[in-house]
């Protein structure tokens, strides 16, 4: 569907609720330079929020719609903490008929992101769910890194023992290799630059590895060499949130 043409209106009161997956920028840039005035419409009018951290949520939507007033704002957040009996009550105001925000961090809702589970719930309890554009990491990583964007795998998080992230790594590439398919993972921001020296000391020379950090920020660098081109290179990860992409060619 064309983003021009989204219906984002909020849902009449008399009908089944609306989840909305809200995304949030990829850092502290001007909102509305990353994101569509469309979110902007849909914050103004819906008042019950599901978010990973209340504070940031609610300086968020102040952000963007600073007419808004919090006391009206209903926020439950899901993270690590949450009680997982507590989550299906969260969707609750739709089943009256209101709409919920469902809010992440940073990015899109529901990729490598909590709220995956509110809404496979959602889809469960027949919500209708309505994705709203915005900026994903991992997307825009692998649509500037040169890489197979016809066929890759998003494998989040590799493994932080020594042994088994390289027997993995290895693995990737070789699947790589064989299925001429990009491999996307994530590291922990303060682990960056271990991540980094892993991929150059355990990857074949000729593969390619890109590096896509800050993404959207004025501090962005995204650049795509093989891992003996970055042998030579000198670049700080170090808590910046960054994307890696390897292809064995």
């Amino acid at each position: 569907m064309n983003p021009e043409t989204q219906n984002t209106e909020p849902t009449s009161p008399t009908s089944q609720g609306v989840l909305y997956l809200i995304p949030n920028r990829l850092g502290e840039d001007v909102p509305l330079e990353v994101l569509p005035i469309s979110i902007k419409k849909v914050l103004e009018e819906v008042d019950h929020y599901i978010v990973e951290n209340e504070k940031p949520a609610r300086r968020f939507i102040k952000k963007i719609s600073p007419s808004k007033s919090q006391r009206s704002l209903t926020i439950n957040t899901v993270n690590k903490y949450t009680d997982a009996s507590e989550i299906p009550s969260y969707l609750a105001p739709c089943l009256e008929g209101k709409p919920i925000g469902l809010l992440s961090d940073a990015g899109c809702p529901g990729v490598a992101d909590p709220g995956a589970e509110i809404v496979k719930l959602a889809h469960e309890k027949n919500i209708k769910v309505v994705p709203l554009v915005g900026p994903s990491s991992i997307l825009l990583a692998m649509m500037s890194s040169g890489m197979n964007g016809q066929n890759f795998c998003f494998n989040g998080y590799l493994p932080i023992d020594k042994s088994e992230r390289k027997s993995t790594l290895k693995l990737l590439e070789r699947t790589s290799l064989e299925k001429n398919q990009a491999q996307i993972f994530i590291e922990t921001p303060y682990r960056n630059d271990k991540m980094l020296n892993d991929l150059i000391n355990i990857l074949h020379p000729n593969t390619r590895v890109c590096i896509a950090t800050d993404i959207t920020l004025t501090s962005e660098f995204i650049k795509t060499l093989s891992v003996a081109t970055w042998k030579h290179q000198t670049i700080t990860l170090h808590k910046r949130p960054t994307i890696f992409i390897i292809q064995r060619d």
